[in-house]
C-alpha cells in the first residue's frame, strides 16, 4: 500500500497549491512507502490500528485509540495522519473561512500527536450552481495556510451535487444577500505528517502534572453562534481558528516532561479535560479565574445561558507537563502571538483514598507533622467520588464538577 497514487504526479502538476518543481514533491513523498505502511504481522497487515483491504478480514475496521489520527511508525519512519470533514456554515467568517479552517483543523490534529505537517489531501463536494468566484477566494484561503505551514498538497478531487434543499437558513448571514452563498460546500481533508514528539497520550499524565492552556477560550464557536443565528449584536468577537505547530514546535524540540496534548475543538476545554480524566484515572483541578475568556465571549455566555467551557476553540490548545517545566513552557508558549494569553489553569491529582473516613484520618495524620512544609503532606488526600472528575473552582470560592457536555453541542462549529 502506497500513499503516493498512480496519477499523483499529473495531480501535483496540475494543482495551483505548489510549486512548478513537482518532480522534487514526487520523490519526497516516498518517506511513506510500502514497508512503512504494512505491519510485520504478515497474516493481518494494518496502518496504525485500521486493517488494510488485504486483511483476512477486511470488514472489520478497529478505531485508533485517538479519534482523530493514526500513529505509525517503524525502524525508519515516524508518521501521522490525520482525517476530517468541513461542513460549516457560514463558509465565510469573522476571522476565518472554510478554506483556512480545513488546513488548519487538518494540521492541527497532527500537530496534537506531535507531528509536523507535511502534505495535505483534500476533495471538495460542491452543490450545483456554487458561486465560481467564492469557490476561488476559498482555494486562494486554502493556500495562504499552506504557504504559512509549508504544506504540500499531495492529490486533490472535486465532486459536484446536483442541487438539492439545504437545511442552512436562507437567513443565516444578513450581509450577503447572494443566492450562491446558501449553496453548499464540503471539504475533506488528510493530512500527513512526521512525528516530532512521541508519548504524547492522556495515559501518561501523572500525579501534580500541570495543565496549561495557550490561550482565551469560547471565540469561535461564539463568533459561529452569531453568525448562524443572525443575531442583531455589534460585535467585535472573532474566531480564533489558527494552525498551532509553528507555536508548538519549540516545544517539540526540547525535553521539557510533555506528557499530553489536545486542541480544544468540539465541546470545548470543558469535553478535552473530561477525557483527559477518564483516560488517565485521574481528578483534574480547575481554577476558573486562571481561564481567560474575551470580555464579549463572557458576556454572550451571560446573556444566553451559554457555558465558556463548552465552546468550541479552532486555535487554542490545552497542555499537561511536569510541573517543573511549567515556568519554562509557559514563556515558550508567550513568545509566539498565539500563545500570548497562555495561563496556567489547574493540576493533575491522583491521591485518592477508598472513602471519606480514610480521608479524615489521613488528614489527621498530616495534621500532626509540622516540619513539611511541601503541598503534598498539607493537602488532604481526594476520596473517591472525584475518580475521573474535573473539579472546578469557582470565581466565588466555591467548587464544582465540570461535567462532560450533554446534549447536542451547538453551533456546528467545523
Amino acid at each position: 500500500m502506497d500513499f503516493k497514487t498512480k496519477d499523483s504526479k499529473k495531480i501535483i502538476e496540475s494543482s495551483e497549491f505548489i510549486n512548478k518543481n513537482s518532480n522534487d514533491f514526487i520523490e519526497s513523498s516516498n518517506i511513506l512507502d510500502k514497508d512503512s505502511i504494512e505491519s510485520k504481522n504478515k497474516n493481518n497487515k494494518k496502518l496504525g490500528n485500521i486493517e488494510s483491504k488485504n486483511s483476512s478480514n477486511s470488514k472489520e475496521i478497529t478505531e485508533s485509540n485517538n479519534a482523530d489520527s493514526i500513529n505509525k511508525k517503524n525502524n525508519c519512519l515516524k508518521g501521522v495522519v490525520s482525517t476530517d470533514s468541513y461542513i460549516v456554515y457560514p463558509l465565510f467568517f469573522k476571522g476565518g473561512d472554510i478554506g483556512k479552517l480545513c488546513v488548519c483543523g487538518s494540521s492541527n490534529d497532527v500537530a496534537m500527536m506531535g507531528g509536523k505537517p507535511r502534505f495535505l489531501n483534500i476533495g471538495f463536494i460542491i452543490e450545483e450552481g456554487f458561486d465560481i468566484n467564492t469557490l476561488k477566494k476559498i482555494v486562494e484561503s486554502i493556500r495562504k495556510e499552506c504557504d504559512k505551514l509549508d504544506l504540500r498538497i499531495l492529490s486533490a478531487d472535486t465532486k459536484v451535487l446536483p442541487t438539492f434543499s439545504t437545511n442552512v437558513p436562507k437567513d443565516s448571514i444578513e450581509s450577503n444577500k447572494d443566492s450562491t452563498q446558501n449553496k453548499n460546500l464540503f471539504i475533506n481533508t488528510t493530512c500527513i505528517g512526521t512525528l516530532q514528539k512521541e508519548g504524547l497520550s492522556a495515559k501518561n499524565l501523572s500525579h501534580n502534572d500541570v495543565i496549561i492552556i495557550s490561550g482565551n477560550i469560547g471565540s469561535h464557536g461564539a463568533r459561529i453562534f452569531l453568525e448562524q443565528n443572525n443575531m442583531q449584536i455589534d460585535s467585535d468577537i472573532s474566531s480564533d481558528c489558527a494552525a498551532l505547530y509553528p507555536m508548538l514546535k519549540p516545544l517539540f524540540a526540547r525535553d521539557l516532561g510533555l506528557h499530553a496534548l489536545r486542541d480544544a475543538t468540539r465541546g470545548g476545554l470543558s469535553a478535552v479535560l473530561n477525557e483527559w480524566a477518564i483516560t488517565s484515572g485521574a481528578c483534574i483541578e480547575i481554577d476558573e479565574n486562571s481561564v481567560g475568556v474575551d470580555n464579549e465571549v463572557q458576556g454572550m455566555c451571560e446573556m444566553l445561558g451559554l457555558e465558556s467551557f463548552e465552546l468550541a476553540n479552532e486555535g487554542v490548545c490545552v497542555l499537561a507537563l511536569k510541573e517543573k517545566s511549567a515556568k519554562k513552557v509557559l514563556e515558550i508558549l508567550k513568545s509566539h502571538p498565539l500563545g500570548k494569553n497562555a495561563a496556567i489553569i489547574g493540576r493533575v491529582r491522583k491521591d485518592f483514598v477508598d472513602s471519606i473516613e480514610s480521608n479524615l484520618q489521613d488528614s489527621m495524620k498530616k495534621d500532626s507533622i509540622k516540619s513539611s512544609k511541601t503541598r503534598d503532606t498539607k493537602e488532604k488526600p481526594l476520596d473517591r467520588i472525584y475518580f475521573q472528575k474535573v473539579v472546578l473552582f469557582t470565581k466565588y470560592g466555591s467548587k464544582r464538577f465540570l461535567e462532560y457536555p450533554q446534549g447536542e453541542l451547538l453551533p456546528r462549529i467545523c
